[in-house]
């Protein structure tokens, strides 16, 4: 029995030592060096948020998940960005309550009659 208990650990020290030469030889295979301390790579713009940018968000990992200030900061700039929309609408909802507007504000305007329409 302690024969086989010796192998076990003398197959674990190996790999250990095989992992280590590993790992030094090979790095992290990063391609870029890591970002400067108090910068992120994460980025919203600045109005006019798309599901195509949410999901081109990316958090910096750190050792229990990703960096918790980041997650914050996209969080409190998508709720912003729903308060703002849903506020839009509001208004509009408001101006067509009042009669203000028939149509919904962005429409085009009737120019005339419509050119496919028959005469």
């Amino acid at each position: 029995m302690t024969l086989v208990l010796l192998y076990l650990v003398v197959l674990v020290l190996i790999a250990l030592v095989l992992f280590g030469v590993a790992s030094v030889l090979f790095g992290r295979g990063e391609s870029l060096p890591p970002l400067p301390r108090a910068t992120t790579a994460t980025v919203l713009p600045a109005s006019g948020v798309t599901g195509a940018d949410v999901d081109a968000v990316k958090f910096t990992q750190v050792l229990r998940g990703y960096k918790t200030s980041e997650v914050d900061w996209v969080l409190d700039r998508l709720g912003q960005e729903l308060d703002q929309l849903r506020g839009q609408l509001a208004a509009v909802h408001a101006a067509a309550a009042a009669g203000g507007a028939d149509e919904p504000a962005g429409d085009a305007e009737d120019d005339g009659p419509d050119p496919e329409s028959p005469s």
